[in-house]
């Protein structure tokens, strides 16, 4: 620690540091925008690089910026609390937390079923499933890229109807379906290949949680299996029992 930092009896990375933060409350910075690079940040607090350097990393670890290789250090958004519990609707969580959530068909095909979808939904291997990729945000912003398996011969144009009500509880509920739960639910972490970094707007090499779970009828009868990627930057899991 330098003379300097001693003497104000604050250390002058901490003093950085809550400016920094201060113009990210008032919306000097706002969410996901660049932070000025190390050298203008320096000399605008009047100190060296390496007292913004390690500024940048006492707000790093507190989650309210991020750096990207190559690119600076960017203002991280605010992670959405999402519940996983017997029913998790992406709609109902997201509204409930005050943003808007919205969904985007970006595929909708019928496909043969491979062993393992066949056996999670109680179907033969290589019967018709329909498979809808979609993607869901958050206040316009990119939270998750899902693909989602049904039986296709029990849901009939449901990737149209999947078009134009946006939600996969809505189509079900189309054809009768008013209700279903959650089965089990398995997360995993991994690295966004290049298809969903670019859906949810992510750099390279940034990581995702996968979310593989199944859902079932009220009665028990399989119903949904799906894998979705979330940008982890962007959720906060929260297990409920």
């Amino acid at each position: 620690m330098s003379l300097a930092e001693t003497s104000t009896g604050v250390a002058l990375w901490r003093r950085v540091a809550d400016s920094i933060e201060q113009s990210i409350a008032d919306g000097t910075y706002p969410r996901n925008s660049k932070l000025p690079g190390e050298t203008e940040i320096a000399e605008l607090h009047r100190v060296n690089r390496h007292t913004v350097r390690r500024a940048l990393a006492a707000l790093a670890e507190r989650g309210l910026v991020r750096a990207e290789r190559g690119s600076g250090t960017y203002v991280e958004a605010p992670r959405i609390a999402y519940p996983l519990r017997s029913r998790t609707r992406f709609s109902e969580i997201v509204s409930a937390g005050g943003h808007e959530a919205s969904g985007k068909l970006l595929s909708a095909s019928i496909e043969d079923a491979p062993q393992d979808l066949a056996k999670h939904l109680g179907l033969k291997t290589g019967a018709p499933l329909l498979r809808i990729d979609a993607l869901r945000t958050a206040d316009r912003m990119p939270i998750c890229v899902g693909s989602t398996w049904v039986d296709a011969d029990r849901f009939p144009d449901g990737g149209k109807l999947y078009e134009k009500m946006q939600s996969i509880t809505k189509v079900l509920a189309h054809f009768g379906i008013r209700d279903y739960r959650r089965e089990w639910t398995n997360v995993t972490a991994a690295i966004a290949d290049a298809a969903d970094a670019a859906r949810l707007d992510l750099a390279l090499g940034r990581p995702v949680l996968v979310v593989e779970k199944l859902d079932t009828e009220m009665n028990g009868k399989p119903l949904i299996i799906s894998r979705s990627r979330f940008a982890a930057e962007r959720v906060q899991f929260v297990i409920e029992n």
